[in-house]
This record gives structure tokens, C-alpha cells and sequence, in this order.
């Protein structure tokens, strides 16, 4: 499961790429040039006809109980993170995949995947780091909503692993979109969107 990857931090970056105007109410600085679980990340949607980049938060919120008794001041529940879209046909993911308003691109430089202990090098050799090397701004499927607190968050597309990610990481991928899908993946109905679910060509990627 991908749970952290890197990306620009200045969002000027993927306006000319991906032909995105600035969403200019909800496009915030960036500090960190990563994203992960519950943290802020870049998506690119449509609205009003015209393709926007904003800023929102990785993951569709579920709370859970916590373990022990709320101390003075604290919820009763902690924040859980779904960053990943796997079962499409679950009631999380089937409303917004339907609309294609709630479909969204998510730019990124490279993702991560745990390394098992056995690879692992050292203290801080944890991640294997995966990258695209036929595109300069590649971007997963994603999907996007308001959520119950009034916030947008996103979650991108998982599915089975191609060749070079699959030895590191057999559970599953990112999808990353074809640049040449990038638009279909944004206004086709969904029964042609599904079809680029898939991974991407391993010859085109990295590891390292």
C-alpha cells in the first residue's frame, strides 16, 4: 500500500504541465516536498469547464475509537486514512468514481513502497523509491469529496502490480495514468475510465 510519495513544492510547477489554472481559494503552500497519510498533497479536477489545481488532504477520514479513555481535551476517537482506492465497487469509492467532477489527477515526483527487513541497508534505508521516466509530471487516478468536516481530501486508484514493483511490493500499486489517458481518466464515463485502471508499463519505471 502506497502510503507516502514525493511531489513539487511549488505548485507553479504543474500549472503549464498539466494545463491547470490556480484554484486560488483553496491552492495553500506546500512545506514538505511529500505527502502522506492525513497530510496536504496537490490534485488537479475540473470545474467549470476548466481544469483547476488545489490543494487537499491525502485520504478519506474514518474515525475510531480510541483504545483508552479520552484525556481532558481529547476526542473520543482517532483519525483513521484510506489513501488508497482498491474495491471500486464499495460504497467508499463507487459514488465518487461515478461523477466524473469527483475524478482527479495526483501529481507526484516518485513513490514509496516498505522495503522488507531483509533489504534493508541500514537505519534509514526503509522505502523502495519508485519514479516514471517517460513523463515530467506523472499522475495517479485519483478520486476526491468534501468530507463530514467540510474539508476536500483525495485518495488515488490502486491495482495489481506490474513486473518491476510486484518482486518489492506484491499487494498491489498506484495506478499512473498514460499521459495520453490523463483527460479520458477526467470526463469519460466510467465504464471507458475503469479501463485505465491497470498498471503501467514496467519498462517505462525505476526502482531504486
Amino acid at each position: 500500500m502506497c502510503n507516502l510519495y514525493n511531489l513539487k513544492v511549488d505548485p507553479r510547477g504543474y500549472f503549464d504541465a498539466l494545463a491547470a489554472v490556480d484554484d486560488a481559494a483553496n491552492v495553500l503552500g506546500i512545506e514538505k516536498d511529500y505527502a502522506a497519510p492525513g497530510k496536504p498533497g496537490y490534485v488537479v479536477r475540473y470545474e467549470d469547464g476548466r481544469r483547476v489545481l488545489s490543494t487537499m488532504r491525502w485520504g478519506f477520514p474514518t474515525r475510531k475509537p480510541r483504545k483508552r479513555l479520552a484525556r481532558e481535551g481529547e476526542l473520543p476517537f482517532l483519525y483513521d486514512w484510506w489513501t488508497n482506492a482498491r474495491n471500486l465497487h464499495s460504497n467508499l469509492w463507487k459514488p465518487w468514481l461515478l461523477r466524473t467532477e469527483h475524478r482527479c489527477l495526483v501529481p507526484f515526483t516518485r513513490f514509496a513502497e516498505p522495503k522488507a527487513v531483509s533489504d534493508r541497508q541500514g537505519p534509514g534505508d526503509t522505502n523502495w523509491w519508485f519514479t516514471v521516466e517517460d513523463q515530467p509530471v506523472p499522475c495517479f487516478a485519483g478520486l476526491w469529496k468534501v468530507d463530514a468536516d467540510h474539508d476536500r481530501v483525495y485518495a488515488f486508484c490502486t491495482t495489481e502490480p506490474n513486473p518491476l514493483v510486484a518482486p518489492k511490493h506484491p499487494k498491489a500499486m498506484p495506478v499512473i495514468l498514460l499521459a495520453e489517458d490523463q483527460e479520458r481518466w477526467l470526463t469519460a464515463p466510467v465504464e471507458e475510465a475503469v479501463t485505465l485502471l491497470t498498471a503501467y508499463p514496467s519498462q517505462l519505471m525505476q526502482v531504486a
